[in-house]
Parts: structure tokens; C-alpha cells; sequence
């Protein structure tokens, strides 16, 4: 089962402007929820799924990615940008106080939870769901793509949805 018809979100970007849902209305969201600590399932995720923006060509200028973090304690706005613009740059981060990201997480039924790790310098990690979401312009719930899922059939679905709204580049 997915995310609620129609989830919203009130966060913070990368650099420090608060922004909800209703902030993306006319474009499609990618939404994947991580956190920039994570050492395999995090990177490997987000390089598939810019991959499969980049193959959409003049259909990303359709397509805002968002990456919310499922760990604020770290992952302030500035460590967000840094991890974002020099690995993931398609992306745009999302982050914001403990509570607005476990009501973004409800939103979206993704699982996270601190568990300790003494393979971290910060002593702990955050498992969580992998699992990428996308959304309408309008807001609504269209899709998931699980980390299973190939870049080349995440690219095929969303340009489908593209196509199937009669988008065309400005």
C-alpha cells in the first residue's frame, strides 16, 4: 500500500527556505527518503534515480527529485547541500526539526529508525524503507519504484506518466 492520496510535507531545503508541497504544484515529485551518512543503500538509490532523470531529457525539466532526510540530528541544510550538489546535484534536499520529518514519514509509510552502529563516527545509523515515490503536479500519490527496480524501468514509468499528461518542454 502507498503513501495517502495526496501527502504533504512542511520542511526546510538545502538552503534554509521552508517549503511544503503545495511549493512543487505543476511538477511531478520524485521523492526518496535517506540520510547522508548512509554508506551503501542511500548513494546507490539516488545515482539510479538521477540516472533516470538524466535519461528522461527534456522530460527532468518536469520532474523535481527530493531527497528528505530520515536523519535531522545531522543532516542540517548545509550538510544536505554539500552531499547533494557535489554527488546528487538533480536532487533537492529536504530536512527540518524531528517532528515534521516523522510527519513527513507517516505521509509517506516509510519506515525509519535509529538503531546504534559502531561503525559510524556518530555511533549510530538510521535503516529505513528504500523506496522512491512519485508524485503528481497536482500532489496526488501516482507510484513507488522499490530499490529493485532498474534505472532504464524507473525512466520508462515516469515518462509514461509524463506522456499521459501531455507534457511538452518550454
Amino acid at each position: 500500500m502507498g503513501p495517502p492520496v495526496a501527502p504533504s510535507f512542511a520542511l526546510v531545503d538545502h538552503d534554509g527556505r521552508p517549503v511544503t508541497e503545495a511549493d512543487f504544484r505543476g511538477r511531478f515529485l520524485l521523492v526518496y527518503f535517506g540520510f547522508t551518512h548512509c554508506r551503501v543503500v542511500c548513494p546507490r538509490t539516488a545515482t539510479r534515480l538521477c540516472g533516470a532523470i538524466e535519461d528522461l531529457g527534456a522530460g527532468a525539466h518536469f520532474v523535481q527529485p527530493l531527497y528528505i532526510t530520515v536523519d535531522p540530528e545531522r543532516d542540517t541544510p548545509e550538510v544536505m547541500r554539500a552531499f547533494l550538489q557535489n554527488r546528487f546535484p538533480a536532487f533537492l534536499g529536504l530536512t527540518g526539526p524531528p517532528q515534521p520529518i516523522a510527519a513527513a514519514k507517516a505521509q509517506f509509510r516509510v519506515f525509519a529508525e535509529r538503531k546504534s552502529d559502531p561503525q559510524d563516527p556518530s555511533g549510530y545509523a538510521v535503516p529505513h524503507s528504500a523506496t522512491a515515490f512519485l508524485v503528481s503536479p497536482e500532489g496526488a500519490f501516482l507510484a513507488h519504484f522499490p530499490d529493485t527496480l532498474s534505472r532504464e524501468a524507473i525512466t520508462k514509468r515516469i515518462q509514461a506518466y509524463i506522456d499521459s499528461v501531455g507534457a511538452s518542454p518550454c
